[in-house]
């Protein structure tokens, strides 16, 4: 690749007029995910994000990225992949874990109460 040159992502129009993508190109890119392990569902309006990877970002007092983990705890935030630019979710820091097993958890952030499944 060509530096500063940004790769390009194969487009088309369906019958109606839809732009639409090529999902192989967009897959082997890092932009979509057809294979999900990971539901994620907001508990004040339903929005839900599935995802193939989950993991926790820890940040340090200026609130900064500081590490990566498998595990949930109190001051983390969850990011779903596909871990690039083009990320899927990312929630605020977990305030509370309400409920936790090993395919699922039920968490507090500053701002909303998240139910995290495995699939």
């Amino acid at each position: 690749m060509i530096t500063g040159v940004h790769p390009k992502l194969i487009v088309d129009f369906d019958d109606e007029g839809n732009m639409t993508i090529d999902e192989n190109q967009a897959e082997m890119m890092g932009l979509i995910e057809r294979e999900t392990n990971w539901k994620l569902v907001r508990e004040r309006d339903g929005l839900t994000n599935e995802s193939k990877e989950v993991m926790w970002l820890e940040w340090n007092e200026e609130g900064r990225f500081k590490a990566k983990h498998d595990k949930p705890a109190i001051g983390y935030s969850l990011i779903m992949s596909p871990f690039n630019q083009f990320f899927t979710w990312q929630t605020t820091t977990i305030t509370e874990i309400v409920e936790e097993r090993e395919d699922y958890i039920k968490f507090h952030t500053r701002n909303s109460t998240y139910e995290l499944f495995k699939i």
